[in-house]
């Protein structure tokens, strides 16, 4: 599982590096480059995050609601938080593309 997560990431990483070089290749700035590559960054690592946070607090939740089943509308609203960091990291993403 851990190869197929290191292998995912260097694909991202690869892909992103190949589509800013086609950008700047275009607009011949070295600085829409490395826009390009930040946003990558911002979404990637914050939804690489959002998703192990998510599975931490799932698999902490469906432990707590197997012993109380009166729990299971307590956990959702951490779930949501931590789902909240993949969209902050598009809204940065987002924002360095724009200004």
């Amino acid at each position: 599982m851990k190869r197929l997560f290191i292998l995912l990431v260097l694909l991202c990483i690869a892909s992103s590096i190949v589509i800013a070089q086609e950008t700047a290749e275009a607009e011949s700035s070295s600085a829409s480059a490395w826009k390009y590559i930040s946003a990558a960054l911002a979404v990637g690592i914050s939804c690489i995050a959002g998703g192990i946070a998510v599975g931490q607090i799932g698999s902490a939740a469906m432990g707590a609601m197997s012993e109380n089943p009166e729990l299971s509308g307590k956990a959702l609203p951490y779930a949501g938080l931590a789902e909240g960091i993949c969209l902050w990291g598009f809204l940065i993403g987002l924002l360095i593309l724009v200004i």
